[in-house]
């Protein structure tokens, strides 16, 4: 019989000891739960447990306190990098991340988004990239792609009255503050895995104090696609990823 190979990435853990024994609210095939496991493993490895400080948003993870054993402040909409940054300059032994979906970073919440990377702040921003308002009824997000069907694009996002969808993981990388962008996803095991490396060294470099971070995460919304979740995996691969590629954007040595 030929020896079977164990894979060091392939065990299957416990539950991450930071996890809450909560009922999450999320739909099933929900993004959101994954990132959340990633996020608690990479604090509990960095031994960040004592010193870490959430942002949780106004939108689906309006709730994420709930899930993760930390310590967490509520932001009104959009305001979670501005929270971020008086936290961070008040006690910069802290380790502060905010955890915002596209509608809370790059709509509502632009303007703190955009400064606070300008400005270099010490901090993390988790950014779910699901192309649509999930807890609100499904609308059309500034991250909706030309042609998607949303409640408020029923024929589907047309430039002509609707604008075009921008990229604002792009947009950062040109501000000198802004030290490590990427774009990760979750809808594979490979990708969870380059997405939890990408959220420790994001973490890391907040920690050293090497600037603003910001971790995409391309991600599914099977409820507001009106999709299975298999099927919002397989969408999110023929049309998010084309305009949205994975990757690294910028990292400052």
């Amino acid at each position: 019989m030929a020896e079977v190979e164990i894979k060091q990435e392939n065990l299957v853990y416990a539950k991450p000891r930071l996890i809450l024994d909560n009922v999450m609210h999320y739909c099933p095939g929900c993004s959101h739960g994954t990132v959340h496991k990633l996020v608690a493993e990479v604090i509990d490895e960095l031994g960040l447990a004592e010193r870490t400080v959430g942002v949780s948003p106004v939108g689906c993870a309006v709730f994420a306190y709930n899930y993760i054993d930390i310590d967490w402040v509520e932001a009104a909409h959009g305001r979670a990098l501005a929270v971020a940054t008086a936290l961070k300059r008040l006690r910069p032994d802290q380790m502060v991340f905010t955890y915002q979906g596209d509608g809370d970073l790059s709509a509502i919440g632009t303007a703190e988004s955009i400064h606070a990377a300008a400005r270099g702040e010490n901090v993390v921003a988790i950014y779910i990239n699901n192309a649509i308002y999930g807890m609100t009824g499904g609308q059309m997000a500034p991250t909706t792609l030309v042609g998607m069907k949303t409640a408020t694009t029923p024929y589907g996002r047309d430039p002509r009255l609707n604008g075009y969808p921008y990229k604002i993981a792009e947009m950062m990388a040109h501000l000198e503050g802004a030290t490590y962008i990427t774009r990760q996803s979750v809808h594979k095991p490979a990708n969870v895995r380059k997405c939890k490396a990408a959220i420790k060294k994001a973490f890391q470099r907040a920690m050293e104090g090497k600037g603003f971070s910001l971790v995409e995460v391309v991600s599914t919304c099977n409820s507001g696609w009106k999709l299975s979740p298999v099927a919002s995996n397989e969408w999110l691969e023929q049309h998010m990823l084309p305009f949205y590629p994975l990757g690294d954007i910028k990292e400052v040595k």
